[in-house]
């Protein structure tokens, strides 16, 4: 039974939340400010956390960023919850660290199905082995990675999400993906999640491979998608 942590100060959104989840066989913990949230995960890591936007004292923002810093919590799965519909909010949320967003109101259909393909994506690879291309190396069965050079070996931080689309591009080389491709591929059941995702997490990807000067194994190619060109010299 996977524990969801539904973080909403409104009671009556969060207690519909929480019936409509405990009969899909979940199992419940309800927060309704940033402070009692933080107790709940440090008390019980949960499987997935619901995260409304706005909530009294600190925003769901915040807290998301705060968890994305911290070891324990990296790879916590976040689905925000919010009221705003507008994209640049919608980037804002994925940018702090959110595996998806859902904007108010919505249905539990669509809630639900969220919640499947976000616990998804977090199912371990450890039964494949580990890969090297462009001087990275990543091994699902310890979900890391890390630059191999002459000056050593330095590790590469990374969500699980970004860890996942890195993976399916070094095991597919030089080929490019389309969008659409990539939500087929990396993230599975995309029906509710939009292109542009995509590119949040590219650039997020993006951004951790900066510190070992392997950003730009990442190429974009204009009008068709994305590729990984672990050769020096690849084709524009």
């Amino acid at each position: 039974m996977s524990r969801v942590l539904v973080v909403e100060d409104e009671s009556a959104i969060a207690e519909l939340i929480s019936i409509n989840l405990r009969h899909a066989g979940y199992e419940v913990t309800l927060a309704a400010s940033a402070d009692q949230a933080r107790a709940a995960v440090d008390a019980v890591l949960p499987d997935l956390v619901l995260l409304d936007w706005m909530l009294p004292g600190q925003s769901g923002l915040a807290l998301a960023k705060q968890w994305r810093a911290v070891a324990r919590t990296r790879e916590l799965p976040i689905i925000m919850l919010t009221a705003r519909s507008d994209e640049a909010d919608k980037i804002g949320g994925l940018d702090a660290g959110a595996d998806d967003y859902l904007t108010k109101p919505f249905s539990t259909k669509e809630l639900l199905a969220r919640i499947r393909a976000v616990l998804r994506r977090k199912v371990p690879e450890a039964l494949d082995s580990a890969v090297e291309a462009g001087g990275l190396r990543l091994d699902p069965a310890t979900r890391r990675v890390a630059r191999v050079g002459t000056d050593g070996v330095r590790e590469v931080k990374v969500g699980p999400t970004e860890f996942r689309l890195l993976h399916f591009f070094m095991t597919h080389p030089e080929r490019v993906h389309s969008r659409a491709q990539l939500l087929d591929r990396v993230w599975g059941d995309h029906v509710f999640i939009e292109e542009r995702t995509v590119d949040v997490h590219v650039k997020r990807l993006r951004e951790a491979l900066q510190p070992v000067q392997c950003a730009t194994l990442i190429e974009t190619v204009r009008g068709a998608g994305y590729r990984f060109a672990p050769q020096p010299g690849g084709a524009p």
